[in-house]
């Protein structure tokens, strides 16, 4: 019982809600595994132990009583530092949030209450959740767990680093240019973002965002196994009449072909060959589990999905978001705005009007792509996980890394789910691929997922070691 820590979270809410283990029990062993490896990782950045142990005696209390439970009920789950959760700072990152305590939670911390999570702590992630690095001027710097050389991926990449480190079952993440889906592939585990509406969002302690954010932005869970992230999405999919974006779709859909496209370079992308191999190798695995896999040439258009990415989060409010970065002196941040800089220096007056009428054909285009293939599979990164800091190397440093990120940058545009499959090590550096499905159609991204996992190796829980 003292490892319950290594347990996927499905496993864990079934024996907890069987009695076969108490909800403490596996707060106690979480808080135990967190204290042992998060000394070397600095992946979570708050946590309080006593209100851990306090959250699980509630659960135990509850199933005492007889009391229906709910989805993760006794599940450690840890949230990232940009989503409020009463009595913690909201902090993002940045300095000039580190006393901005939430009084409420956010929906979707209101959800895991809900569901029973037990919320173990607070996950790390770059000043303003700008980067595909973890490090910031607050909470300092989050390692890969699998190779302290690399970047645990970003923005959500302290969820990622301790889900693959067994602290928590499940990490919670935001993602509006791959910041779920690129950590889940940098540390070696599964991630999924949902599509705009699916899980309802809201800060109490920011201003009200941008249009673009509004439309692009997405909270998902990270796990080990792909039923976690199931177990996850149902609880974190609860409505809260916050969010006026919040649409109460059904997690399962109408049934579909099993159809679907493997596109090895979108937008003419270059890839490395391990990245090739695995994309091939997830396409063998989902013929085997009787899917029809077409290779296709190119995807509907991405480079300008990408651009209008680009222009709806960096056309409105970016002179702002300079001030604080500069203000902030987060070197890494500093690099992000610097290069981002040249990208907004013509943009013309009118560039949100535009990018929302390109963004409405966009959408047109892909979801006329998802009829005839309801699945699409593609590269998470053109590379494997990142050097760490790469981004800081100069103008070419960030270009490689800007290109490298097509698809993490196009898909949110338009708002689509996507879902990160790790599938292998390459010399002990992970590798996946991403799994993308029309509005609404997680379902089809887990059922694809489940197909991959089933035929790979299970995720490790990696136990990490300093320099």
């Amino acid at each position: 019982m003292k490892e319950l820590w290594r347990l996927s979270a499905s496993e864990l809410a079934t024996r907890i809600r069987n009695g076969d283990v108490s909800a403490k029990e596996a707060a106690q062993s979480a808080l135990e595994r967190l204290e042992s490896v998060n000394p070397v990782l600095n992946a979570i950045v708050a946590y309080r132990p006593e209100a851990v142990i306090q959250q699980a005696e509630a659960v135990d209390r509850a199933r005492a009583r007889g009391d229906k439970l709910g989805p993760l009920a006794g599940v450690p789950v840890t949230v990232k530092i940009n989503i409020d959760q009463r009595g913690f700072a909201t902090t993002n990152g940045a300095r000039s949030h580190e006393n901005l305590v939430a009084q409420v939670n956010s929906p979707l911390v209101d959800n895991l209450e809900k569901a029973g999570a037990v919320l173990l702590g607070r996950s790390n992630s770059p000043t303003f959740a700008l980067r595909w690095f973890t490090s910031n001027q607050v909470h300092g710097k989050t390692f890969n767990p699998r190779d302290r050389s690399r970047t645990p991926g970003g923005s959500s990449g302290g969820g990622a680093a301790a889900v693959a480190a067994g602290i928590g079952q499940l990490a919670i993440g935001t993602d509006i240019g791959g910041s779920v889906r690129y950590p889940a592939y940098a540390c070696g585990v599964h991630g999924i973002r949902p599509s705009l509406g699916r899980v309802p969002a809201y800060n109490a302690t920011w201003p009200e965002r941008p249009i673009g954010p509004q439309l692009m932005s997405a909270a998902g869970p990270m796990g080990r196994t792909i039923a976690d992230l199931q177990l996850g999405l149902l609880a974190l999919s609860a409505p809260d009449v916050r969010d006026p974006w919040y649409v109460p779709m059904p997690l399962v859909g109408a049934e579909a072909p099993k159809r679907a496209a493997l596109c090895l370079r979108p937008g003419g992308l270059r890839i490395a060959a391990e990245v090739e191999t695995a994309l091939r190798e997830a396409a063998r695995k989902l013929v085997d589990a009787g899917w029809t896999v077409d290779e296709i040439d190119d995807t509907p258009p991405i480079r300008e999905a990408a651009q209008v990415q680009e222009r709806l989060w960096l056309g409105d409010g970016f002179d702002a978001l300079a001030n604080s970065v500069e203000s902030d002196g987060d070197p890494g941040a500093a690099a992000v705005v610097a290069a981002a800089r040249l990208k907004v220096v013509d943009l013309p007056v009118d560039v949100i009007k535009d990018s929302l009428v390109k963004r409405t054909t966009l959408m047109r285009q892909w979801r006329t792509f998802f009829d005839r293939y309801p699945l699409l599979v593609l590269p998470v990164s053109a590379e494997l996980p990142f050097p760490d800091d790469l981004d800081r190397e100069g103008i070419a440093g960030f270009e490689r890394v800007w290109e490298s990120q097509l698809t993490m940058r196009a898909l949110p545009a338009m708002g689509l789910p996507g879902l990160t499959v790790t599938t292998d090590l390459v010399n002990g550096v992970p590798v996946g691929v991403q799994i993308v499905a029309a509005h609404f159609r997680e379902d089809l991204c887990l059922q694809a997922g489940l197909a991959i996992e089933q035929r790979s190796a299970p995720v490790s829980v990696v136990d990490p070691v300093a320099d």
